[in-house]
């Protein structure tokens, strides 16, 4: 074995380590953290954890960057996420004469943040976005590099920039 072997091997004790000892602290500080829950917060971006609602059996890989501001994240259980997942529940307001977006949100409208909600039984690929007041329907997929604009159906495969519906994992027949 080369030395690069042994420096990638310690660095993954170390990241085992820091994500131990972080994910205690953060999965209190969040609305609600299930049983079984796997988190990288040493690799990953938390913002607003007192919005954040997590089920049983979750997993979220490194590079996961979850921004809630007044919206909630609401996540079902056994949830399985790739790395580099995005979910923002904020817009900026862009309407108002006036004032930089760059100076905050002050004076943000009701519509300008809203809740995500995955349901249960689903998995995402690598590099994922979903955006503010989407609802990602009970055991669908979602393909690498897909960014969710609008809600998916139950059991659906959605891919693409912006998102759709590429198929149906199961007819409708057999989900009843």
């Amino acid at each position: 074995m080369n030395i690069f072997y042994y420096i990638s091997r310690i660095q993954q004790g170390i990241e085992h380590i820091s994500d131990s000892f972080w994910s205690f602290f953060i999965k209190r500080a969040m609305g609600h953290c299930g049983k079984n829950v796997m988190i990288k917060p040493s690799t990953s971006i938390f913002k607003g954890l007192e919005n954040i609602y997590i089920s049983d059996d979750v997993r979220i890989a490194r590079y996961a960057v979850i921004y809630t501001t007044k919206a909630k994240v609401y996540i079902g259980s056994k949830v399985d996420i790739a790395p580099y997942l995005k979910i923002i529940t904020g817009n900026h307001r862009t309407n108002n004469i006036g004032h930089f977006m760059f100076d905050g949100d002050i004076n943000k409208n009701p519509n300008d943040d809203k809740d995500v909600i995955i349901e249960g039984d689903s998995w995402f690929g690598i590099n994922v976005t979903l955006l503010s007041g989407v609802t990602i329907g009970r055991g669908s997929c979602i393909a690498a590099g897909a960014v969710v604009t609008k809600s998916c159906p139950p059991y659906s495969i959605i891919g693409g920039t912006p998102a759709k519906v590429l198929k149906f994992r199961f007819t409708i027949v057999i989900v009843r």
